[in-house]
């Protein structure tokens, strides 16, 4: 263990010493030319690892109507090998990432970069492209890129000016009717587009190219792979199976079916009955009395996620000082629902709102583990595995569901849920995932004995999923999320989806690489004939956040895979 130890203590000194200079880089800031269809913007450059922002011009059909000019452009973080070639084309593999249901390209950042350091220590320089979808081309994150929390909050709730700049506000239905169109067709479109204005020569992504995604992504590979993108299905070089090498699905399958993402959509959410069948489903995203974007009324909508990024500058800025995020934040209806929803012990205590979050005292790293760690949060496609709470008494959390209830699997996971028991009283501080289990840990247990957590449990380091949530130019979260990327997957059966998949083969045409994680979301029913890597006690977002060194002294699991897929000839 003290081998470990000191081995994870290095790579957190790499991730902090630069974590300054990603947030004063101009990446943020940068802006093209009108004549310019291609811009790529130095973020910083971590352990060996260099990451850019790329953004290339690609714009909509006509018949998408009026968007934000932002909107015709697609954009990706770029990682690759600091001593590796400057052309992607030379690189030895491109692994491109497809995000999951309400996720952006920040999502990736660790497993991007574990991923490429741990090829570049075998002598192979591999890039890793985390795409973003079209719509977070609506997400403005000039307050989170001040670097300070009080500003952001300032910027986003109270009118305040950034750098000249004043926040337009949450997007609204009534402008959001350019989404209406934005279906499974069009995103995988966008990937065509965006693998043929990078790597021109269609041999060169045969040969070079995986194709994968996390959650979700895994669904939009697989019609990707289906996919024929000239209209002529006898010629094949532009079909969706000859621009990748292989496919890798990291918790999800690739396939084009939802029926493996069970829990990752909760129930509240305002999507639509897609029983009304398509026809009627799309002329009420066109008419807009539907929805266009998937929210829900607590911690999934534009607003509250905007707080987990909040949440994460706090991190950066201050992890063990004490947090005066939950006084600091305004008062509204979203915000205090999405506060108690997270911190209520009891139903009675979300009920009256008593004792509330702002009347415990917490380090800014307990607020975002409180947001983020699976036995804090109950949603289970939210959860990652960053430690557990330290410095004082904690109790159960038996809101929304009990612990040790059977209807936690599925959208609220396996995981006992606690929190902190003594409001006005210690500072409760975070243990983070390479300390749980030491001498001096408290060891704390449910009321019914079950130990909350154990080292093998904890894979996640809470200070890269704050530089992840924070320190990227593209977001972590989704908050506009095209309603009908889901109708179209929940009618994959219509006629009009159907057509879609024009080359069935195409799943099965090339290698794929199956990584799950062990308490996520296909926890319990993992698919034999798929020869999966299993990484053991990871939650559905640790396959994308984990650490390179886990608790047991042995290197992360997710990279190392991918690492020997991207070697392997395909």
């Amino acid at each position: 263990m003290n081998t470990s130890r000191s081995r994870k203590g290095t790579s957190k000194t790499l991730g902090t010493a630069a974590l300054a200079a990603l947030l004063t880089t101009g990446a943020f800031t940068a802006s093209a030319s009108a004549e310019s269809a291609r811009t790529e913007t130095a973020v910083g450059s971590i352990g060996g690892v260099t990451e850019t922002v790329v953004r290339v011009k690609a714009p909509l059909p006509a018949s998408f109507g009026a968007r934000p000019a932002a909107c015709d452009w697609l954009s990706y973080l770029r990682y690759r090998s600091s001593a590796g070639p400057a052309s992607s084309a030379d690189a030895d593999r491109v692994l491109v990432a497809q995000p999951g249901i309400l996720e952006g390209a920040g999502a990736f950042d660790s497993v991007a970069r574990n991923t490429v350091a741990r090829a570049a220590a075998q002598g192979r320089h591999i890039e890793f492209w985390a795409l973003d979808r079209r719509s977070n081309c609506l997400e403005d994150r000039t307050g989170i890129a001040s670097g300070d929390q009080h500003t952001a909050v300032d910027y986003y709730y109270r009118g305040k000016q950034v750098q000249g700049r004043t926040f337009g506000g949450f997007v609204g239905n009534d402008r959001l009717g350019w989404m209406a169109k934005l279906g499974i067709q069009q995103t995988v479109r966008d990937e065509y587009d965006l693998l043929a204005a990078e790597l021109p020569d269609q041999g060169v992504r045969k040969d070079k190219v995986l194709c994968g995604g996390h959650s979700l992504g895994g669904v939009i590979t697989g019609y990707f792979a289906a996919a024929d993108f000239d209209g002529n299905p006898a010629t094949t070089a532009d079909a969706g199976q000859n621009q990748c090498a292989g496919y890798f699905a990291l918790d999800t399958t690739v396939s084009t079916s939802l029926a493996d993402l069970s829990g990752s959509i909760p129930d509240d959410t305002n999507l639509p009955d897609v029983g009304l069948g398509y026809g009627a489903v799309q002329a009420g995203l066109d008419s807009g009395v539907l929805p266009r974007s998937l929210s829900a009324p607590v911690l999934l909508n534009p607003e509250t996620m905007t707080l987990l990024a909040i949440a994460g500058v706090g991190a950066l800025q201050d992890p063990g000082g004490e947090a005066d995020l939950p006084g600091y934040l305004p008062v509204n209806t979203n915000i205090e629902a999405t506060n108690r929803f997270l911190f209520s012990k009891d139903t009675a205590t979300f009920l009256t709102g008593s004792p509330a979050v702002k009347d415990f005292r917490l380090t800014n790293q307990a607020v975002l583990g409180s947001l983020m760690d699976d036995q804090s949060v109950p949603l289970a496609f939210l959860q990652s595995s960053v430690g557990f709470f330290d410095g004082g008494p904690i109790t159960d959390k038996n809101f929304p569901v009990t612990n040790g209830s059977s209807a936690q699997p599925g959208l609220f996971g396996t995981e006992y849920k606690a929190i902190p028991a003594e409001p006005h009283g210690p500072l409760y501080t975070w243990r983070n995932y390479d300390r749980v289990g030491d001498p001096d840990d408290p060891g704390y247990k449910s009321s019914d004995g079950t130990p909350f957590t154990a080292a093998g449990k904890e894979v996640t380091d809470i200070q890269e999923l704050a530089r992840s949530m924070a320190a990227q130019p593209l977001d972590f979260t989704e908050q506009y999320f095209p309603t009908k990327l889901v109708t179209d997957l929940e009618l994959a059966d219509s006629p009009q989806v159907k057509k879609l998949v024009v080359h069935p083969d195409g799943l099965t045409a090339n290698p794929t690489l199956t990584v799950l994680a062990g308490d996520g979301l296909l926890a319990g029913r993992v698919p034999a004939d798929l020869h999966p890597v299993v990484a053991d006690g990871y939650q559905h977002l640790d396959v994308l956040t984990a650490a390179p060194v886990q608790n047991n002294g042995r290197p992360e699991p997710v990279s190392t895979a991918l690492t020997e897929f991207a070697r392997t000839p395909q």
